[in-house]
């Protein structure tokens, strides 16, 4: 095997063995489902997709929040009723509000089986 530029040059028909093949997303969907159960996996995924959401939203209010600082003078005060902690009815905590949900249901959070 040569070596060119500090990499090991690959033979005629070779490929990489670092590529993602079929099998390997089978082998990792047939683990997800032993380790969390067929029944559970959506439940999974919908909470998976609502943190990301709310990832997303809050990334987007912290990027608000710095142009209206940076927008601002340096010396000038804040706005009267401005908070930098801009909370509506919309972005209030969604754990807190899937936490009350369960337990109204009387669904303790534990994982069936």
């Amino acid at each position: 095997m040569s070596v060119l530029r500090g990499r090991p040059s690959l033979s005629k028909g070779k490929t990489s063995t670092m590529r993602i093949q079929i099998w390997h997303v089978v082998v990792l969907i047939i683990a997800f489902v032993l380790l969390f159960g067929w029944k559970n996996l959506p439940n999974i995924a919908r909470s998976m997709g609502e943190s990301m959401r709310v990832f997303k939203s809050e990334v987007d209010q912290m990027k608000d929040d710095n142009e209206a600082r940076k927008d601002r003078k340096a010396g000038e005060p804040p706005v009267p009723g401005e908070t930098t902690d801009r909370l509506d009815a919309s972005s209030q905590d969604t754990a807190q509000q899937e936490y009350r949900r369960l337990q109204e249901r009387g669904d303790d959070g534990s994982p069936r089986a």
